[in-house]
């Protein structure tokens, strides 16, 4: 049997909303299994808020950079909202951004480009900055977009410069609508992605083990209302439509009218959207708590 922490029952209680006992018994039931855990609750009915995403835990910037028919996207992380706000720190990300539009979105190959303006790499730009600014940072992830014919539109949301913020996306549009009209419908479907948080393109990119996982949730849910099997295999099929209206970005109900399916409006448009991306600053990164007080206090006794 695993060790139940009180870090454990803490981080679980965060993303569920759940009482404290709720989650140490949930983690109990589930041998120490974070996920497992979540499942659990959601299946007592329990938690308010199983599906909220992940504390934002990391602090740096989201950049974006486009070209003809590519969009490319980049987080680099810092370790203080000081240095987002830092202008060297901004160009860097910036730079980093359009590099990837011809580099493509693997880190590792980003790192080891050659950096715009020097004769050294990307990563050793970046050490330099560390030196420089005094703080640990580090380029997380890429994502780079193509389209043969139309565009791949960029949205950032807050930015603090154009093309710099804490949420980016990407949205590929093929099409041979004129570019200007289709960037502006770009950028409203950018929007859309940042407020609704889509998982999938379309149903058939949903992954199979989140759909089965949601379909085990649904059915031990269903069969606790005692209701007839076949009852509860329709039960089922609407909520899992409900599903794919909440997980599905051609799915969604258009944010901007509250009434539309994203899809509806693609259509209507002439075009077709192939893909998107979505970068929110520090998502799925832990991050360690502290208590000010008792480091300045501690800082003091030494």
């Amino acid at each position: 049997m695993a060790e139940i922490t009180a870090a454990m029952v803490r981080e679980l209680r965060e993303r569920t909303g759940a009482g404290m006992m709720d989650c140490k018994k949930a983690l109990t039931e589930s041998d120490g299994d974070l996920e497992g855990a979540i499942d659990w609750l959601r299946k007592k009915g329990l938690s308010a808020a199983a599906k909220k995403s992940g504390r934002v835990a990391a602090e740096g910037l989201v950049g974006v950079a486009s070209g003809p028919g590519v969009g490319a996207m980049v987080e680099v992380n810092a370790e203080t909202d000081f240095v987002a706000r830092n202008e060297t720190f901004q160009n860097f990300v910036a730079e980093v951004a359009s590099l990837a539009l011809s580099v493509g979105d693997d880190v590792e190959a980003l790192k080891a480009a050659t950096f715009p303006g020097t004769r050294h790499s990307t990563q050793e730009e970046l050490t330099r900055l560390i030196a420089t600014i005094g703080e640990n940072m580090t380029i997380r992830r890429a994502r780079v977009l193509r389209v043969e014919s139309g565009t791949v539109a960029s949205y950032v949301h807050n930015a603090v410069k154009p093309g710099l913020g804490k949420i980016g996306c990407l949205v590929a549009l093929e099409a041979a609508s004129e570019i200007e009209a289709l960037e502006m419908l770009g950028r409203q479907i950018g929007m859309h992605v940042a407020a609704a948080k889509p998982e999938a393109l379309d149903i058939a990119s949903v992954e199979s083990s989140a759909l089965e996982r949601e379909k085990d949730v649904l059915r031990e849910q269903a069969a606790a209302s005692g209701k007839k099997p076949e009852i509860i295999e329709k039960m089922i099929e609407g909520r899992i439509r409900k599903y794919y209206e909440e997980v599905v970005l051609l799915e969604q109900v258009w944010v901007h009218d509250g009434e539309s399916r994203v899809k509806q409006v693609v259509q209507k448009a002439g075009g077709k959207l192939t893909g998107f991306a979505r970068f929110q600053l520090g998502e799925g990164i832990q991050k360690e708590a502290s208590d000010f007080a008792a480091e300045v206090a501690s800082m003091s006794k030494g």
